[in-house]
């Protein structure tokens, strides 16, 4: 078991490896009763529409527009229980660099579940992540 949240609580199961390392935990328990939010795919574009020239700052802004969508319904990113990452090109360098960002945000044994899905390109010419998200409380 890992430390909860009183909407949530994640774990990693004996039997699988340890995902921790990689940014993520196995699973994702959401206590009866939570108000759970579903916060539409977040790219690396700032409020004017702009992208950054590479994944790292993009990731970063992506998680500040997660943020900022979490932060409209009174919530934030300690409260994400469950990402879905869309990458262009992902490769180990990417994971790397997504896995640095996402311990800038959540720390070991608070990692959201998380599916990865290399993609070939997202809706915006340039574009190398998308970020969507389930959070509860």
């Amino acid at each position: 078991m890992q430390p909860s949240n009183p909407a949530f609580t994640l774990s990693n199961p004996d039997g699988l490896y340890d995902p921790r390392s990689n940014g993520y935990s196995h699973v994702a328990e959401v206590t009866p009763g939570t108000r759970l939010l579903f916060i539409a795919g977040q790219g690396g574009e700032d409020a004017n529409g702009n992208l950054p020239p590479n994944f790292a700052q993009q990731a970063r802004q992506a998680l500040t527009n997660l943020a900022t969508a979490l932060a409209s319904k009174g919530a934030s990113l300690a409260q994400v229980f469950k990402l879905t990452l869309l990458i262009v090109d992902h490769d180990e360098e990417r994971l790397r660099t997504w896995v640095m960002e996402a311990n800038r945000i959540w720390a070991q044994g608070r990692q959201p579940v998380c599916t990865l899905i290399p993609v070939p390109r997202l809706a915006l010419q340039g574009m190398l992540i998308e970020i969507d998200a389930v959070a509860a409380g």
